[in-house]
Parts: C-alpha cells; structure tokens; sequence
C-alpha cells in the first residue's frame, strides 16, 4: 500500500514482478530469443503497450527517474496514460530529458541521444515474430528458430527486392542477433537500426498481448539483415532540418504547414527538439 492506495507498489505484486523479472534474466542470458512469461491483466487493454508496461513495473524503483515516449513524442495519447498510471502507483519522478531518465520506456522510437549504460530502454512491441510473415504458425516459427531455419525470411526479402527494387521495409526491419537468432526491433523506423548494435544500454521488448519478453544486452552485436551487393539503408534526411530547432541528422517527421500547403519537417523526438531549443534560447541564438 502507497500512501493510503490500496495496491503495491508498482501496481503488480509481487510474485509477478519476480516471475517477469526471471524472464528478462534469461532473455538477456539469450540474446534475441523470446521468452513466454505470464502476461498480467493491467487497467489498460493489450495492444496498448501491456508488455512494455509490465517490464517497467517490475524493474522500477523509488529511486528511478521515467520517461515514457510515443512515436518520439512525450505528449501523445499513450504515453501521456502511461505516465499517469506509473506514476500513480510508485511515485517516482517522470521526465521529458531521456538524458536524465534512469528507465525509458518507447513506442517505435529509440532516443536521438545516445543513451547511456546506466540507462534501460523498454520497447513497446505488437508482435514479437519476426517469422510471421512467412509462417503463421507458432509452433512452426519455434520449430525454425531452434534449427535457425531462415531461408523463408530471405526469400521473402529477395521477393521484396525484386518487385520494388528495393527491400520496402519502413518498420519493423528484421535484425540478426549475435548471428543465431532473427528478431524483430518493435516497429521502430530503419533509421533506428543501427542503434541496436554495440550499445552501451539495455534493450528489453516486451509483447503483453503475445506474451513474450526479449533482451538485447550492452555490446551485442546486432545487424539489419540485406545482402552482400544490396546493403542496408536507413532513411536519408540529407538536407533537411527541424523548422523548430534546425537540427539536421536526425529521424524527422514530414508535416504539411498548414495555411501554405508546403513540407516542413521536424524533429520526431519531442524531448531532443525542447531542449536543443531550451539551449539555444539561453545562448541567446532563436528568441522564445
């Protein structure tokens, strides 16, 4: 009980943040293999972030700081709900800087700044099996993980490539995992791909509505699959920039001012494009 609320802390009791905890252990033990745990119920309907949510309820505690990001943005439906149901239930401190956040927990994006080895990063993820859209059978996409049977996801890929002359993948591009495992990185842009490899930070996927957990440990090699003469490409926003807060080399969002009818672009990271204006309002450099 929190202060006079009947619940503990952290929502979950107790025996279920142990059980989920045991299951992030060995997702981290195995690097991109998915890992069946107990999904709880939560006042939230699955598929609107339950597994992401049930992994930083159990790993939270008094002393962490959250942020909590939705397409990149700190003010969107899901984020802004999820903030308020964790922050109900523990009371710890919620931030917008993802610099000073001990726990990030993400839909679809990872932070522009690199985030640190003292950080966690929980991702939001809608399906897990990368193998789905050439199997729609579990017990098949087990039976191919376990004997690293991927022909089917490279015949897919090569299809891809033949018909658009390009692999047409946006999202949810599929990644090798220290060369064993084929997983998918949630529904994160290309662009965030590269992120994923050698980090210095923990990954942690979690799937309520599919009940499974994920890992990808600090240092882990990760590689956006392609092939040897058609390498991989994430999107090029080469000579563009934030309207906002003019940052180029960033992942932006492409919007239609209204009033003109032209593109603008702006930075998809909510919290990065606030404070590089915070910054550079107190440089003196924009005005407010």
């Amino acid at each position: 009980m929190i202060d006079g609320k009947h619940y503990n802390f952290a929502f979950l009791d107790e025996g279920s943040k142990r059980e989920i905890r045991r299951s992030i252990l060995k997702a981290v033990a195995i690097p991109g293999y998915q890992v069946p745990f107990g999904s709880r119920e939560l006042p939230i309907g699955r598929g609107w972030g339950t597994g992401g949510i049930q992994i930083t309820l159990s790993i939270i505690g008094k002393e962490d700081v959250l942020k909590v990001i939705d397409q990149g943005s700190d003010e969107s439906v899901n984020a802004v709900n999820i903030k308020k149901l964790v922050r109900e239930c523990t009371d710890v401190k919620i931030t917008t800087d993802s610099e000073e956040a001990s726990i990030i927990q993400s839909r679809h994006r990872i932070p522009e700044i690199p985030m640190r080895g003292d950080q966690i990063l929980v991702l939001q993820v809608p399906t897990p099996e990368p193998l789905r859209i050439v199997e729609p059978r579990e017990a098949v996409t087990k039976q191919m993980h376990a004997e690293a049977e991927y022909s089917g996801m490279w015949l897919y890929l090569f299809e891809d490539l033949i018909r658009y002359g390009e692999i047409s993948i946006s999202s949810e591009y599929p990644v090798s995992v220290e060369g064993r495992y084929i997983m998918n990185p949630s529904p994160i842009p290309r662009y965030d791909n590269p992120k994923l490899n050698d980090s210095e930070t923990l990954y942690l996927f979690g799937a309520g509505r599919e009940k499974k957990i994920y890992a990808i440990p600090p240092h882990t090699k990760v590689e956006s699959l392609c092939f040897a003469d058609v390498p991989f490409k994430k999107e090029d926003f080469e000579g563009k920039s934030c309207r906002l807060c003019g940052a180029a080399g960033v992942y932006l969002d492409e919007l239609i001012e209204e009033g003109t009818g032209r593109k603008v672009y702006e930075c998809s990271d909510t919290g990065f494009c606030r404070k590089r204006r915070e910054r550079r309002q107190q440089d003196g450099t924009i005005s407010a």
